[in-house]
């Protein structure tokens, strides 16, 4: 039964390299999993989620009108997933972690989100 986790911490405590490294032992494993994050978070590039420490990897950009069931159902159609990691999920809007929540029961596909605990509006 998969499952939904988010994994929250302070700025600069390494979330994105907990994410790529978790990302690489799925890889390692022969398991597939695709990662996202945040269109509006280009700070190292666009597409890709880079740690402060120089690991990088591809990544899916979600805005706030993306609708992120049907992109990881499309996705899961094409080849089955693993796992799907989300970067800089404070990001998420409410809706989007509803859609996730979906992806996890109705798709099994364990979600691991990494982000802040808050929004810049201080909303959780």
């Amino acid at each position: 039964m998969a499952q939904l986790y988010f994994y929250y911490s302070a700025m600069n405590a390494g979330k994105s390299t907990a994410l790529l490294q978790s990302a690489y032992n799925y890889e390692e494993r022969g398991m597939r999993s695709e990662i996202f994050t945040a269109a509006l978070d280009h700070r190292f590039g666009e597409g890709k989620v880079t740690s402060r420490i120089g690991l990088a990897k591809p990544a899916h950009l979600f805005a706030p009108e993306s609708n992120l069931f049907e992109h990881i159902q499309q996705l899961n159609d094409d080849a089955p997933l693993n796992a799907i990691f989300i970067d800089e999920a404070q990001f998420l809007s409410k809706e989007q972690v509803m859609q996730l929540i979906h992806v996890v029961d109705d798709l099994n596909i364990p979600v691991l989100a990494y982000g802040l605990r808050t929004d810049f509006l201080g909303e959780t």
